[in-house]
């Protein structure tokens, strides 16, 4: 045997292991051989396989009686007769469930194996019949003749046979994709004609009834034509296979091709661990278990996981109902923390956070205490007003921490859609749940205390209300089933506290405002300034700029130069970045290795911030006549202002300028009115309203200013310009005035006074109904300014002029 080819693997049970392997040139027993070949031999059956002649099979034993029969043939020449049995689910069988014609076969090669089977090459060399079995135990033995094979006289027929054996046999080979390449080579290589038969009976698809038929078929001819039929069999098999896998797959579309798709995926998943959808309703359903909810809740969600489970993850609905469910999961229903009503510690944490603002303490320990005596929130809601920058927002963290609740801010400046308050409907692409039940989802609480900030400046446009929307929210009686568009559920919102913040109450929707119990936030002293920042903020700059550790004292004195000359405001915003900025630059000194000066001098706050912004010399310089000094107030705290008037040459015009609003206007007319009617008592010639034009004007133009505030300034200014009479230094007045020369009470006098102290004011005028506002001001704060107080312009000018 010069080489051999394995052509197809495939396992048999027992000893069929592999398919056969092809010798190539070997050549037929001669006679001197057959003579060597005893008469009796081992014989062995074959489970599932018929072995031909020159054919080499590998095998593995495993039975007892072949193992033994094997022994037997290795210690006598290594003859052994290969028969197959009848039924290959038989384990022992008998001597009548083998068939007697077999093939004579020689071991070739054999291998023992780890697992203490032993694998065998044998080829078949000679067929062979039985004519009797001498031994069953401990293996068979057996009687057999030798059958030669018989060669038909005409050749021409037989090479015809032949050549349609090989013939089909290509084809098959050619339709059938499991078949190596080396299969071909060996087909085209055969020259034997005997063998040829046998290779391909040895490797073509058919039953074992057939291949015994064939091996017991002693006419070759014969042998070759009961092969063809086979073969055309099964080339017509192979060929409607292959005519039926290129027509499915041409008609195969798109869908079908998906859900081919789809399994191999659903495998892939499997294998992964299972399908993730699948693994996310579970986890939806788990985290339910757990939920304490309403029953309209626990119902809704119910029938949309049920909606889930039905539906394919591809459809855009599926993600819209996962996405509510997951809101719905994530709300804090029934979540609330635990409430802390010391109002001793409400007190301490409050006295901490903030400085000064006793009144607004008192009124929030006030309403702390209702809310621990009574258990609800059914009261009205805070709306903290006031300038910029003076702690309204973090007066509702303070609140927070008092009474050990969570905290959440919610910006409501230019908000425009209603949609924002009350959520989108799901219908819509990109909807979403409203910043309020966003908000509470975030903060996983049904109980926080919740800051509505800048609720003065919501828009309000063709897309719809927000403050109306808001209304609900802040209405104890409403909100304990506020409606949310994306929820599609009432969320009770009665246990959240509400705090709000604005600016101005003039913006805020009379409805929305009939909801909210204003809290007027006033502006900083000069010396409550320089409390909060010795306490608060210089600490909070030195940490944020790398300097806690950093020996740097500002004195008192230094900050209220900081104050007076650098800041002009009623909160403390701008008075913390000019501090940041001195301490950038001590910052820069610590980091490049210079020397720091533990105490901040004057000289440094002027190196580093530059020369003084503010100072006082315009009201320290004698001011000419028909010039006052008024105070206004604005969203920013008060402010100083100048009145100036002048007259010319004409007929009695009268011109208004510097950006003034209607009510300022009519104050100049009213003004002008008064001092017609009382031109003789005040010593002004009467003609000379008619023989000059006057003309009003307040600077900073491009300011707008409006109000009744500046009455009695005009008509001083006014008065002062007709008589020539300069008006007192360092005197700034406020009020309303009528027709008739009366002096109404303003209001925001608090931010107005504490303008004038810091723009070096000694002398006040107010109306008589004004003294209780001057009253709440801390002494300590206004102290050194003096305060007249009238009820009659004749009062006025008694005073102001010289």
């Amino acid at each position: 045997m010069k080489s051999t080819i394995n052509l197809i693997f495939g396992q048999n049970e027992q000893e069929m292991e592999f398919m056969p392997i092809v010798p190539l040139g070997e050549e037929e027993l001669n006679e001197e051989d057959k003579k060597k070949i005893p008469t009796e031999i081992p014989l062995i059956a074959l489970r599932n396989t018929v072995l031909f002649p020159n054919v080499v099979l590998p095998i593995t034993v495993s039975r007892e009686k072949s193992v033994k029969a094997l022994d037997f043939a290795n210690a006598n020449g290594k003859w052994i007769g290969v028969v197959a049995q009848k039924d290959m689910a038989n384990e022992d069988p008998g001597v009548e469930d083998i068939f007697y014609t077999g093939t004579l076969a020689k071991v070739v090669k054999q291998i023992k194996m780890p697992d203490g089977n032993t694998t065998l090459f044998i080829m078949g060399r000679i067929r062979f019949r039985i004519r009797q079995i001498t031994q069953a135990e401990p293996f068979y033995k057996a009687v057999v003749d030798l059958v030669e094979d018989v060669f038909p006289s005409n050749d021409s027929e037989f090479d015809a046979i032949l050549s349609s054996v090989k013939e089909h046999s290509e084809k098959i080979m050619s339709l059938s994709s499991g078949l190596p390449a080396e299969a071909g080579i060996v087909l085209r290589n055969i020259e034997q004609q005997s063998f040829l038969l046998h290779f391909i009976a040895s490797n073509i698809n058919a039953k074992l009834t057939e291949k015994q038929a064939l091996l017991e078929e002693d006419n070759v001819k014969l042998r070759g034509e009961k092969l063809l039929q086979m073969l055309q069999m099964e080339l017509q098999m192979a060929e409607l296979k292959n005519e039926i896998t290129n027509k499915t797959r041409g008609e195969m579309d798109r869908q079908q091709r998906e859900y081919f798709l789809q399994q191999q995926l659903k495998s892939i998943k499997d294998e992964l661990g299972g399908d993730p959808n699948e693994r996310e309703l579970r986890d939806l359903q788990k985290r339910a278990e757990g939920m304490n909810w309403p029953e309209t809740a626990k119902d809704l969600f119910q029938k949309n996981i049920q909606k889930l489970e039905r539906m394919h993850p591809s459809t855009p609905d599926y993600s819209v109902i996962y996405n509510h469910l997951d809101l719905m999961l994530d709300l804090p229903w029934n979540s609330f923390t635990d409430d802390n009503y010391d109002l001793k510690h409400a007190q301490d944490v409050l006295d901490n956070d903030h400085y000064g603002m006793e009144k607004i303490k008192d009124r929030i320990l006030e309403y702390l205490a209702v809310l621990k005596l009574k258990g609800d929130m059914k009261s009205p809601i805070l709306c903290f007003v006031g300038p910029p920058g003076i702690g309204k927002t973090s007066l509702g963290r303070s609140i927070a921490n008092a009474i050990n609740r969570k905290y959440v801010r919610l910006s409501l400046g230019g908000l425009h859609d209603e949609s924002e308050i009350r959520g989108h409907r799901k219908t819509y692409i990109g909807a979403m749940p409203g910043r309020i039940i966003q908000s509470l989802r975030k903060v996983k609480s049904a109980n926080p205390v919740f800051i509505l900030d800048e609720i003065d400046k919501i828009g309000h446009d063709h897309r719809g209300d927000p403050s109306s929307a808001l209304l609900e929210v802040l209405d104890p009686e409403q909100n304990s089933s506020f409606y949310d568009n994306y929820l599609e559920l009432e969320f009770d919102l009665s246990k959240v506290l509400f705090v709000a913040t604005a600016n101005s109450l003039q913006d805020i929707q009379p409805a929305l405002r009939d909801r909210l119990e204003i809290i007027q936030l006033t502006g900083y002293s000069i010396e409550e300034k320089t409390e909060i920042a010795k306490r608060h903020l210089v600490p909070k700059q030195k940490d944020l700029h790398g300097l806690k550790k950093t020996p740097l004292r500002v004195s008192e004195k230094v900050l209220q130069q900081v104050i007076q000359n650098y800041t002009r405001e009623s909160g403390v915003r701008e008075l913390d970045r000019v501090l940041a900025a001195l301490m950038r630059n001590v910052a820069k000194d610590v980091a490049m290795g210079n020397t720091v000066n533990p105490q901040m001098s004057p000289e440094k706050v002027v190196d580093v911030l530059g020369k003084p912004k503010f100072t006082n010399d315009a009201y320290k310089k004698g001011l000419p006549a028909g010039v006052a000094v008024g105070l206004a107030w604005t969203s920013v705290g008060g402010e100083i202002l100048f009145i100036e008037t002048n007259m010319s040459k004409g007929k009695g015009g009268l011109t208004i300028t510097g950006n003034l609003g209607n009510v300022m206007k009519e104050s100049a007319s009213i003004a002008m009115a008064y001092l017609r009617a009382h031109a003789e008592e005040l010593g002004i010639r009467p003609g000379i309203f008619d023989d000059f034009n006057i003309h009003i004007h307040v600077p900073e133009g491009a300011v707008p200013k409006d109000g009744p505030s500046a009455g009695i300034t005009m008509l001083s200014a006014l008065t002062s310009l007709f008589t020539g009479r300069k008006l007192k230094p360092f005197l700034a007045m406020t009020g309303e005035i009528t027709l008739r020369g009366q002096v109404l009470p303003v209001g925001g006098i608090k931010e107005k006074v504490l303008a004038a102290k810091r723009a070096g004011i000694k002398d006040l005028i107010l109306c008589v109904q004004n003294e209780k506002d001057v009253e709440e001001i801390n002494p300590d704060f206004i102290k050194g300014m003096r305060f007249h107080y009238v009820s009659e312009m004749g009062e006025v000018l008694e005073f102001a002029l010289k």
